[in-house]
């Protein structure tokens, strides 16, 4: 299968984006439960977690670059065998040590090769231009599906056979992405395409971080991840701490991946039709007004549901958005390289959201502190995206 239709490419992009990242979302709702049944401080996990955001914001940029040169579907087969290893070692033996190699370095590696950086680049290349971003924004939803679907079976796991078992479980949903990679883009398209070397790609990125717009993109993105690793990891502690039933955490989850599901493909149809730094731009107002409105008003169960809503529907929009912007000023023909290393700064927001919420938390056993911050950093992102201007040069066709 040299070049599957553009239709096989996006559902196999969105299968793999559905197992990677429905997985990875379900991490916070381990956080009590791993420390009631094997001892490892929430503390240990939630740092276990913003290792695991570090180390794929790290692989990002080179498992980017590896995908555009030998093919998007095998770099994403060796990532989904290393995500399963990474949660089959933690459901075997739960410690500190190996909840930081499994989850911190082997799942971070895994879903720096399967995740929706590593997908929407080969969507971008197997799409026509008129069509690209809404077909990236279809890939991109397709996360939020496992996140769905995984939320719900992560939870019922955890009550029934216990939080290593559950783990060990989503490491067999794991392996859906062996199958899904063959299809999505095992060879590049164009064969005859130069191919940046590896070792090239320090120079390549300082040369893109030099133009002042991709510049300002790559900083907006970090309040992205700063935002929602801090949300997937402690949204669920942080209703338990506010006396909030169990259900509620996971429900709001999977909330979220429902309504991203519509969200990402519309994300996505927007990036069509205007310039997609405006439209980030909104997406980060639209959510740092929620975030502000759910710190300062009192916890409910229906106020939490309908925050997590508004969250869903704009959740993963930034990808197919940010991913559309690169395109339309550099092409498409090293999108992962340089979609990395605009994630590699999502990924170091994400690495301190997710590190810093849990000193927070075993320190004063609280995240009242840490919302204030959240509405700072997105604000800032919103200012940084306005600020960009169009592309000056046309890009090049895939």
């Amino acid at each position: 299968m040299r070049n599957p239709s553009v239709w096989a490419v996006v559902i196999a992009a969105a299968v793999t984006a559905s197992m990677a990242m429905g997985i990875r979302q379900t991490f916070g709702l381990f956080l009590l439960p791993l420390g009631a049944e094997e001892g490892i401080t929430a503390m240990a996990f939630g740092l276990s977690i913003a290792l695991h955001n570090l180390t794929w914001g790290l692989a990002q940029p080179i498992t980017g670059a590896l995908g555009d040169r030998y093919g998007a579907g095998r770099v994403a087969a060796a990532g989904g065998a290393l995500y399963v290893l990474g949660l089959a070692l933690v459901a075997i033996h739960p410690s500190a040590v190996t909840a930081v190699l499994g989850i911190g370095i082997m799942t971070g590696l895994g879903v720096g090769c399967t995740g929706t950086g590593s997908v929407v680049a080969a969507v971008g290349r197997a799409a026509p231009a008129e069509s690209r971003s809404s077909m990236m924004g279809i890939a991109a939803a397709g996360g939020s599906v496992g996140q769905a679907l995984l939320v719900p079976y992560a939870q019922i796991g955890i009550g029934w056979v216990g939080a290593a078992a559950a783990l060990g479980a989503l490491g067999l949903a794991a392996l859906m992405i062996l199958p899904a990679a063959r299809v999505m883009e095992w060879r590049p398209r164009d064969a005859a395409a130069p191919r940046r070397a590896i070792s090239d790609l320090p120079r390549f990125a300082r040369e893109a971080l030099r133009e002042r717009d991709f510049a300002l993109l790559t900083l907006g993105f970090f309040a992205c991840g700063f935002q929602l690793a801090f949300l997937t990891t402690h949204l669920p502690a942080h209703l338990a701490l506010c006396g909030m039933p169990p259900w509620l955490g996971a429900t709001s989850l999977m909330l979220v991946g429902l309504f991203n599901i519509p969200g990402s493909w519309l994300c996505g149809k927007l990036g069509n039709v205007i310039r997609p730094e405006v439209g980030l731009g909104f997406i980060y107002l639209t959510r740092t007004v929620a975030i502000a409105l759910f710190a300062v008003l009192p916890v409910t169960e229906w106020g939490t549901l309908l925050f997590a809503a508004v969250l869903g529907s704009i959740w993963l929009g930034s990808v197919p958005l940010t991913a559309a912007a690169i395109a339309r000023r550099f092409g498409v023909a090293d999108l992962g390289a340089l979609y990395g290393v605009c994630f590699f700064n999502h990924q170091i927001g994400g690495f301190l959201g997710a590190g810093a919420a849990a000193i927070l938390v075993n320190q004063t056993g609280s995240y009242a502190a840490f919302w204030p911050v959240m509405v700072v950093v997105g604000l800032g992102a919103v200012a940084a995206n306005w600020a960009t201007r169009g592309p000056i040069r046309a890009t090049v066709p895939a």
